[in-house]
């Protein structure tokens, strides 16, 4: 199977490439593309061939009410109120149909449904699994930005349930317990407390310090360097500590790109 890797550009993306993108028949391939889906258009295609049209007119006017309609706000609020309708509706098959489509983006969709559900964190954390462990890079990231609030709001209990993730023999697993606890983070609300105290964290950037995939050593070292912009001597410290226990060269890369900002 060849893998597409997408235009330089959103202007370089082909018409026929565009179009199967707003249809929802392939993935994108990269950031560009995923930039450049038309997620009305989308939603449309997706309701119309599921035979779903009648929940359109509402999800758009909730899109339309948007004070800031860029991709990840326009994307969630369709999550979201794609699941108002499954409830107004009974739709009871609705979220597998989104789990499981082929475009990457009506899967995003689906993990708002576990973000915005009323189950406990622990439900959710295992319910976002699969998404967690998606073969989408826009899947995977949405994973956990979808349960961001969850975690902030229940930081403790988080680190607790995530710990045992960094074992698992799956990257993308081991990298979601990093990534969704990030004190900064991308396109996301900042983790106030781990940004100031960031010790917490240690139980799970700890396992992760000599990591042999470098999509979670990445990960780990912008952990390091979103804290060391207020916690500059707790990123010190810790890589000194690593720099002693490991000389792997896994763990040198960590250190080089998570003291960064510090070295400038």
């Amino acid at each position: 199977m060849t893998v597409r890797k997408g235009a330089r550009t959103i202007a370089q993306i082909p018409p026929e490439i565009l179009e199967q993108l707003n249809n929802g028949s392939i993935e994108s391939a990269n950031l560009n593309e995923w930039l450049a889906i038309n997620p009305k258009q989308l939603l449309e295609t997706v309701l119309t061939q599921w035979n779903r049209k009648d929940y359109l007119n509402d999800i758009l006017t909730d899109i339309a009410n948007l004070k800031k309609q860029t991709v990840t706000v326009v994307n969630e609020t369709i999550g979201v109120s794609l699941l108002t309708q499954s409830y107004l509706y009974n739709d009871t098959t609705l979220f597998e149909k989104l789990a499981t489509h082929p475009s990457d983006t009506v899967r995003c969709w689906a993990t708002y449904f576990i973000g915005k559900s009323d189950h406990s964190l622990e439900e959710k954390l295992e319910r976002m699994r699969p998404f967690a462990a998606d073969s989408h890079f826009g899947v995977r990231e949405i994973s956990w930005i979808a349960l961001r609030a969850d975690i902030t709001e229940n930081l403790e209990q988080a680190i607790r349930l995530l710990t045992p993730w960094t074992a698992s023999e799956n990257e993308y697993i081991r990298r979601f317990a990093c990534e969704s606890i990030r004190p900064r983070g991308v396109w996301c609300k900042h983790i106030e407390a781990l940004k100031e105290t960031p010790e917490p964290a240690i139980v799970i950037l700890e396992p992760l310090h000599s990591d042999t995939s470098k999509y979670v050593r990445d990960s780990v070292a912008n952990w390091l360097n979103d804290a060391s912009k207020t916690r500059p001597d707790f990123v010190v410290n810790l890589c000194k500590k690593w720099e002693k226990e490991s000389q792997s060269k896994e763990t040198a890369s960590i250190i080089k790109r998570a003291l960064r900002s510090i070295n400038g």
